[in-house]
């Protein structure tokens, strides 16, 4: 979840494309069936300081689930195992889930907001071990209210998501929540006079992350947050009221920079923003000044 900072040339003329955007779905848990283990994948974003929006054409959505056995021959073909699942190989584990294919803007999903995607089930014998999306051609930004395309080649189309960092956390009941982080920032690249999709996707589970929240005043600085612990930066675009959540965060003490994009003011930092476990950690409301 790293920021992209671009200084990009003057709005290109484009094609406007379609937009759809998935209804948003909260709280959908429950017990799962005896002998079957149940996850729920949302779709989030790390936004983008750049865009006014960054549609992002969704064809597929996969999972992998591996036995014990599966597990083992895996691990001792890994090399060749993550070639074959990035190629889009469909053996050892991989179930297709059922989505709306279609164009999303991702920016849509930020300050905490998301989409219930999908919900997977499979045998509770089995382990979650891998997410796999399949990217379209459709992709699009909209730059000062002016759309244009985005490239993306055959070898950045398919994205897999390694869970070995950041597995599932399952309740009582078999069910676990993860969701879907895609960095909008750190995926569009200027190439040229043109842009391309290079896919910088992670997922992570809000039992094992924190978050900050709060405000930033006055709306006219159109302030952007970012939240630095190390080489690792998540940032936050406000909404109309200055409201800011960044989400899926590691455990640490992290720099708060509010950055002023607008009206002369004064950037401000908040040092040592302590993030621990899955707490929600609030700063209340930050005023900048000129």
């Amino acid at each position: 979840m790293k920021t992209n900072r671009f200084s990009f040339p003057g709005a290109i003329a484009g094609l406007v494309l379609l937009l759809m955007v998935a209804a948003c779905q909260k709280n959908v848990s429950g017990p799962s069936a005896a002998g079957q283990s149940s996850v729920n994948l949302y779709l989030t974003d790390d936004p983008s300081l750049v865009f006014d929006k960054v549609l992002i054409d969704i064809r597929k959505l996969e999972v992998k689930v591996e036995d014990n056995d599966q597990e083992r021959h895996e691990s001792e073909h890994q090399l060749e195992a993550d070639d074959n699942d990035k190629h889009g190989d469909t053996t050892g584990g991989w179930i297709q889930l059922a989505i709306h294919p279609g164009v999303y803007d991702i920016l849509q999903f930020r300050n905490g907001l998301d989409t219930l995607f999908t919900t997977a089930g499979f045998p509770n014998t089995h382990a979650l071990k891998k997410i796999r999306l399949t990217l379209g051609t459709l992709n699009s930004v909209v730059l000062n209210g002016v759309s244009f395309p985005v490239s993306i080649s055959n070898n950045d189309n398919v994205v897999v998501i390694k869970l070995d960092e950041s597995p599932a956390v399952f309740n009582a009941s078999g069910h676990a929540d993860i969701w879907i982080d895609f960095d909008a920032g750190n995926s569009i690249r200027l190439h040229g006079s043109n842009f391309e999709l290079k896919p910088s996707v992670k997922s992570f589970s809000k039992e094992k992350s924190g978050s900050i929240e709060g405000r930033v005043l006055p709306a006219d600085a159109k302030a952007m947050v970012m939240a630095i612990n190390g080489a690792d930066t998540a940032s936050a675009k406000p909404g109309s009221e200055g409201e800011f959540k960044i989400v899926g965060l590691k455990s640490g003490s992290y720099s708060l920079l509010f950055h002023a994009t607008a009206g002369n003011y004064k950037d401000t930092t908040i040092q040592q923003v302590m993030v621990a476990g899955k707490e929600d950690t609030k700063t209340g409301t930050v005023t900048l000044h000129k």
